[in-house]
């Protein structure tokens, strides 16, 4: 089924998307003409497979859960933000803070994502298939984050407990963000991160594991540069 946003109201398409339930029998939709709106796709609850043609604007599929969205675009800022469950594909690059706040689900980006990509991230997984900006997985505090390309300037910056991996070069590490021993089961994490975001050219080894040093969990004033 079509939902086109030139004949129809943000507001009656994300309605419509937001009150599927489960007796009812399209569990297939494709909106057109985005043009770059704001919240499409926000707030979807229910097991629907949504393709969105074309770029969209802030908080795309924000606040998601249980279905499975894909941009064929480009995406504003804060797609996927405060994703629940499911999975948000974007098929084309991400601004800033994508997957922000999220706290379960799968959020994979087939081209670079910008600055803070996955702050403060509470359990999501994400998956850049490009490189990522400064700041990325900022006070980040669990889930997985793999980058297939280069990081940018205070990666993991006050992080918590998120795993980050990194094929490219990190360009500087933030607060209290050191490299880590890649382990067999951070191997194993990767290779079904790579799996569900359909990469095959790319093995766990290829990848560096970064994450936090643990130095700014409780205060010290040797620390306080850092705070």
């Amino acid at each position: 089924m079509n939902l086109d946003l030139k004949k129809l109201k943000l507001r009656e398409v994300n309605q419509k998307l937001q009150n599927i339930g489960s007796k009812q029998n399209q569990r297939s939709f494709t909106v057109i003409n985005p043009e770059g709106n704001h919240a499409i796709c926000a707030g979807l609850k229910d097991e629907i497979d949504v393709t969105i043609k074309g770029h969209t604007g802030y908080f795309c599929a924000g606040m998601n859960q249980n279905a499975f969205v894909t941009i064929t675009g480009n995406v504003g800022t804060g797609v996927a933000e405060n994703m629940m469950s499911g999975k948000v594909h974007v098929k084309g690059n991400a601004s800033q803070s994508a997957g922000a706040t999220a706290h379960g689900g799968l959020l994979i980006i087939d081209g670079d994502a910008s600055s803070r990509c996955g702050i403060s991230m509470k359990g999501v997984d994400i998956v850049v298939k490009g490189s990522v900006g400064h700041m990325c997985a900022f006070m980040a505090q669990a889930g997985n984050i793999l980058i297939c390309g280069d990081a940018g300037e205070a990666l993991g910056d006050s992080i918590y407990e998120t795993e980050i991996y990194v094929k490219g070069k990190v360009k500087s590490l933030g607060a209290d963000c050191i490299e880590k021993k890649l382990e067999r089961k951070h191997e194993m994490v990767i290779e079904n991160l790579l799996k569900n975001s359909g990469i095959k050219k790319f093995k766990p080894s290829d990848f560096k594991r970064y994450g936090s040093a643990r130095k700014l969990y409780n205060f010290k004033i040797d620390n306080l540069s850092n705070y």
